[in-house]
């Protein structure tokens, strides 16, 4: 399955409801300080607005809450790994994204065999503090020769106007956050990013 190189992530249904018929074919669900309860009808709202959009969701984090609610693709941080079950995630059959900030984690990430490996941040964010600086290009190109033929995706700090470089030095994919959720238009700025990575299809 080859997925979209346009890769938002939201941190409510709601989100998906508004821009998801806009022409997203990738979003990750992203939530945050809910109650397991208002989790999981936070994934199943997901879950049934991508499914009436021909739209792939990946859930970050709640990985038992995916296999329960039929999900097919779930996210984990190099935190989120220590507690999950990734046997369990497999035998689901769901399918595995992991986040990457340096070699070592890119080599545990490797040994699970995901179907993307994410890299961030590629420029500095204001999402949440990191240990890390900013990865740069060369990171990105890097990356890709390191993962070969796993989907790559950038992440952190992006936006429209670097869209393009970092698909240039290698990305397969470009995630992004606040440039849409925080930007004044985020349908007219959803619509720019469509546009924009439609070239990398």
């Amino acid at each position: 399955m080859k997925l979209n190189p346009f890769y938002p992530i939201l941190d409510n249904a709601d989100w998906l409801e508004r821009l998801v018929p806009l022409g997203i074919k990738l979003v990750q669900l992203r939530s945050k300080d809910l109650s397991e309860a208002e989790t999981r009808q936070e994934i199943i709202r997901s879950r049934d607005i991508c499914a009436k959009h021909d739209c792939q969701l990946i859930v970050n984090d709640y990985w038992q809450i995916a296999i329960d609610e039929g999900c097919d693709y779930v996210h984990l941080g190099q935190e989120d790994l220590d507690d999950a079950d990734v046997k369990a995630i497999r035998a689901a059959n769901i399918k595995l994204g992991i986040s990457t900030h340096d070699h070592a984690e890119l080599e545990r990430a490797l040994s699970l065999d995901p179907d993307y490996v994410a890299l961030g941040p590629v420029y500095p964010t204001i999402l949440k503090k990191m240990k890390w600086t900013e990865q740069g290009l060369d990171r990105v190109t890097e990356w890709k020769t390191l993962v070969g033929d796993i989907p790559l995706v950038g992440i952190g700090g992006l936006s429209v106007e670097r869209a393009p470089g970092v698909l240039q030095a290698g990305a397969d994919i470009v995630s992004v956050v606040t440039d849409i959720t925080l930007n004044a238009d985020p349908e007219k700025r959803t619509r720019e990013w469509i546009d924009v990575t439609r070239s990398a299809l």
